[in-house]
């Protein structure tokens, strides 16, 4: 299975942490909402998820037809989505029901966690137009802060100063 992991970064480089003062640019968002479809699914923390339902998604509307999995070591539980314990049974999950991509979509310790345990192919990067003086990195190993060659797939504009960059990374 295919495996994107799809963030917004801020033009520093930082994990982009969106809320009242600096909410997500709707280039951003509505180029998510494509790969989700296409994908047919996503991935997703517990935390980022709630947030997202508090801000009225995902639901209804793009989302209907999209298999979403919450990662999460405490829910149990939540209405209308499919939660596991790990990556891998994230993974598992989505294979079993027949996808050939997976969209990792939320949560620095999500992002970190898969790219962590190198199931990362392509990463999908919307550099916001913004500079955050206190964010969250994107890191392939925490402890020997090892480098990771990737190989530059695709670079376009999306409007409203957001430019997307899509990187393959050999596994």
């Amino acid at each position: 299975m295919k495996t994107i992991l799809w963030a917004t970064l801020t033009a520093n480089g930082n994990y982009a942490q969106s809320g009242p003062e600096n909410p997500p640019k709707k280039e951003s968002l509505d180029d998510f909402a494509t790969h989700a479809k296409a994908a047919g699914n996503f991935i997703i923390g517990r935390r980022t998820f709630e947030g997202m339902r508090g801000s009225g998604g995902p639901g209804p509307g793009p989302f209907a037809d999209i298999d979403i999995v919450v990662v999460s070591n405490n829910a149990s539980e939540i209405p209308g989505v499919t939660v596991v314990r790990s990556t891998q049974e994230a993974l598992s999950y989505l294979q079993q029901k027949g996808h050939q991509t997976a969209l990792i979509s939320g949560g620095a310790d999500i992002h970190n966690s898969f790219l962590g345990q190198g199931l990362v192919d392509e990463v999908i990067f919307n550099v916001a137009p913004v500079l955050e003086g206190k964010g969250l990195n994107l890191l392939i190993d925490k402890a020997n802060y090892r480098y990771k060659h990737v190989q530059l797939l695709d670079c376009k504009p999306l409007g409203g100063g957001v430019v997307q960059l899509r990187y393959a990374i050999d596994r």
